[in-house]
Parts: C-alpha cells; sequence; structure tokens
C-alpha cells in the first residue's frame, strides 16, 4: 500500500527503447521474451494494466435487509475492522437504510481534523505521507478540516498505536487468543447457565467467550489499543478494557490482577493481567468480550482461539 505517490494518475506509456546494439540475423526477429527492432535494438515488452485503478473516493453504503458487518466486509473485499474504523460511534445490529462510509481499498475513511497535517495523519495510520496524499490526489495545503479522506493501509501490517508502533505485530488485521494455546468453555449466545444474566430477550445470555486458564495466568492483548478502563465493575470483577485501534473494545474480566492502567497505550501480545475469579465466577477462567458501539458481539470469528 506504500506505492502511492502524490501527483496526477493521468499515466501514458510510450514505447521507449534500450540503447543496446545488438547483431540481428533477420529483421523482426525475436529471443525468449524479447524483440529484435530493425536497428537491432534489444526491446522488452511493456506491461500495460488491464483493469482500471480503483475508485479513490469513499463509498457510501446504504444497508439493506439481511446485511451484516462481515457481509458488507465480504462484499466490498475490505477487512471486518475496516467498516468499524470508518464508521466511529457504529452501532449493531445495523438499521436498514442506514448510510455506512467504507473504503474503497483496505483501510479507513477519515474526516480531517482542526491541527492534522499530512505528516499527523501518515503516523497515526503506519503509512507513507506520500499515501496519503498521493491516494487522495492533494497536496498539504488542500487538508482542511473536515475534508474526508480515505487512507489505505495494508492489511497485512495494519494500523500504528499513538506511540508510532505497529498496533498488531503478532496478528495483524485480527485478534490474537488472550490466551494462546487455552481451551474455550464456553461461547457467546444465549445459554442454560443460570448464573448468566438476561440480555436481548434471553433469560440467560453469555456475552463473550470464555477461555480456561489456571489462576494467575497471563492475559495478552488480543489486539492493540488504548486502555479505556480498569478496575472493578459488578459482572465482570476486576477487569480492563482495551479500545482497539480499528475501535472495538476489548474486555478482560475476571481478573485477579491488573497489569495496566487507564489511558495506556498497548501493543498486540502485551500483558494487561492475571486470570482470576473475581466477579461473576465460580472458577478461575478469563472472560473475553468484544463490544461494537457499546453491544457485544461474538468474538470468535476475529479471535485466534
Amino acid at each position: 500500500m506504500s506505492g502511492y505517490v502524490a501527483g496526477s494518475s493521468n499515466l501514458a506509456v510510450g514505447a521507449r527503447t534500450a540503447a543496446l546494439n545488438a547483431q540481428a540475423a533477420d529483421d523482426g526477429s525475436s529471443i525468449g521474451d524479447f524483440g529484435l527492432a530493425r536497428e537491432s535494438t534489444i526491446i522488452k515488452p511493456v506491461s500495460i494494466p488491464t483493469s482500471a485503478l480503483p475508485n479513490r473516493k469513499p463509498i457510501a453504503y446504504s444497508v439493506k435487509q439481511g446485511d451484516t458487518l462481515a457481509s458488507i466486509a465480504l462484499a466490498f473485499g475490505i477487512p471486518f475492522r475496516d467498516v468499524i474504523w470508518s464508521n466511529p460511534g457504529l452501532r449493531v445490529p445495523l438499521k436498514v437504510g442506514q448510510t455506512l462510509e467504507l473504503p474503497p481499498v483496505p483501510g479507513v475513511v477519515i474526516a480531517v481534523k482542526t491541527g492534522d497535517s499530512a505528516e499527523s495523519i501518515a503516523a497515526a495510520y503506519g503509512v507513507d505521507v506520500t499515501t496519503v496524499l498521493g491516494f487522495n490526489h492533494i497536496d498539504g495545503h488542500a487538508l482542511i478540516p473536515g475534508r474526508v479522506l480515505v487512507i489505505p493501509v495494508d492489511p497485512q501490517v495494519g494500523p500504528n498505536l499513538t506511540t508510532g508502533v505497529q498496533a498488531d505485530p503478532v496478528a495483524p488485521g485480527r485478534l490474537m487468543c488472550p490466551i494462546p494455546g487455552a481451551s474455550i468453555i464456553q461461547k457467546f449466545g444465549p445459554t442454560s447457565f443460570a448464573v448468566e444474566p438476561p440480555y436481548g430477550g434471553y433469560l440467560h445470555f453469555h456475552t463473550g467467550v470464555d477461555v480456561l486458564a489456571v489462576y494467575g495466568t497471563p492475559i495478552q492483548a488480543a489486539a492493540g489499543g488504548t486502555v479505556t478502563a480498569a478496575g472493578y465493575a459488578d459482572y465482570f470483577g476486576l477487569r480492563v478494557e482495551v479500545t482497539d485501534s480499528f475501535g472495538l473494545v476489548e474486555i478482560y474480566a475476571h481478573m485477579s490482577q491488573v497489569s495496566v492502567a487507564v489511558g495506556d497505550a498497548v501493543q498486540q501480545g502485551k500483558k494487561v493481567g492475571l486470570v482470576g475469579s473475581t466477579g461473576l465466577s465460580i472458577a478461575p477462567h478469563l472472560h473475553f468480550q468484544l463490544e461494537i458501539g457499546g453491544a457485544p458481539a461474538d468474538p470468535l470469528p476475529l479471535v485466534g482461539c
């Protein structure tokens, strides 16, 4: 994704010959992939793209019946989290008719804020300045507050943290298992387990996934982001919340010890605390919950457990 350069995209491809003299047996003959012209000059064929460059403007998509974040991402060929990243404050379930801003390539749609520069935007998203300017066909003077830009981000690298380091070095574009190699003992969704509280019209509903681990096992950040809550919270007991670099909230609950503080920038894989059995828990384990716009979502399609 770093191959975009500032300037016009109206490219013209002209024939150019290399100044290498060669003796040819016959005019117009060929050797392998090369051709010999009348003046005995070696000419290498020029590869001309057969498909148009992607539309570089944000896509305004109107939600249809049956749409989900995953189905929309699949339809447009972008990572799931890019949809959330480009629509801050998004809530689920989606409503028919609501408009989503989508990037035409993997990346994010942003609005320029007061004080932003090409350099600060590039640093925030882990790309080159030429990517910010070139992909959007602008120069630095055009970065006025409110202007909407598309920032292409290589999904195999992902965005940066505010500290400038790569947010997700272990598993770019997805969530790693908070306890690598551990087993899931309870999945997301309605349950008959009486200890679970009601949610979404169900008498008992499990709003995350439970990961089996012994007391004191280190818990690693599933994705990089900023710690937005830490401490006790009723049902969760001792917990940590991390708002990841794409805008999803990760909750690590029932902990015995917290290793981070609110405001900390945490990189994927960093220890956030230790497994415990605080709050509404009957034995040591990790309750891992993923929230989008304040509503719990099933983390299993994303998390690598």
